[in-house]
């Protein structure tokens, strides 16, 4: 692969689009899911390959986990807990030292066996400091700057002490760089639950029309390639 200039730190991705994806082919919504996981494994390794440190995916909000019906959300679980497993497992995770980092409510809502395995793979790659591959499950963003606002203010007695950098340390993603580039797929260009609304403020953004499972590896590098071409004024 011929190496890209200008290549972005820190790619969000909302990966949407998998139950249409199911519905156009006459499948059920969760094999829409699964294909989509496929997806997911395919673009980690690309975006290593690329040279891209940090990359976060959307998986669900609370209210996606609610809304689905009691098959769909079995099923969505179980993807969930295939593909975990397979990534922990995977070799890629220790030789590359790629660590694995999940955020939102996913403790409390998720069924115990799955928090099992998150934990494991968050535990096992906790010294990992070569790649970072970010899940937002249970997650809402407009939760998220909630608490960090309310945790603020029981912190401190004035506003004028309250900086960027303060924010920040009280966002879960904490740890995480600001994102440099945004990619939403599905053909419906908006964001969603105000996901990561704090990181994204001068991320470059990119929708694509094509549902998730159609969006492979090759689509991945096409969008990165658009992102090495722009020029980013952050209000020069």
């Amino acid at each position: 692969m011929k190496e890209i200039n200008n290549v972005p730190q820190h790619v969000a991705i909302i990966p949407d689009g998998n139950r249409r994806w199911a519905k156009k082919r006459k499948l059920q919504p969760w094999e829409g899911h699964d294909a989509g996981a496929q997806i997911i494994e395919e673009i980690t390794k690309k975006a290593r390959d690329i040279g891209i440190k940090y990359l976060s995916f959307w998986g669900s909000s609370e209210e996606n986990l609610q809304k689905r019906s009691p098959r769909e959300r079995r099923e969505l679980i179980a993807v969930y807990e295939k593909y975990f497993v397979k990534l922990i497992k995977s070799e890629d995770i220790f030789t590359q030292k790629i660590r694995i980092n999940v955020l939102g409510n996913w403790r409390t809502q998720l069924p115990q066996k799955l928090v099992r395995i998150l934990e494991d793979g968050i535990n096992k790659t906790k010294e990992h400091e070569s790649y970072f591959i970010n899940f937002f499950l249970a997650y809402s963003g407009d939760e998220e700057m909630l608490n960090a606002i309310r945790s603020i203010a029981q912190k401190f007695s004035s506003g004028k002490d309250i900086t960027k950098e303060t924010v920040k340390k009280h966002l879960l993603t904490k740890d995480l760089p600001s994102v440099d580039y945004m990619i939403r797929t599905g053909g419906e260009p908006h964001l969603s639950a105000g996901f990561m609304m704090w990181d994204i403020a001068n991320a470059q953004l990119f929708f694509s029309e094509k549902y998730f499972p159609d969006f492979n590896e090759k689509e991945f590098e096409k969008a990165i390639k658009e992102y090495a071409h722009r020029k980013r004024r952050l209000g020069a």
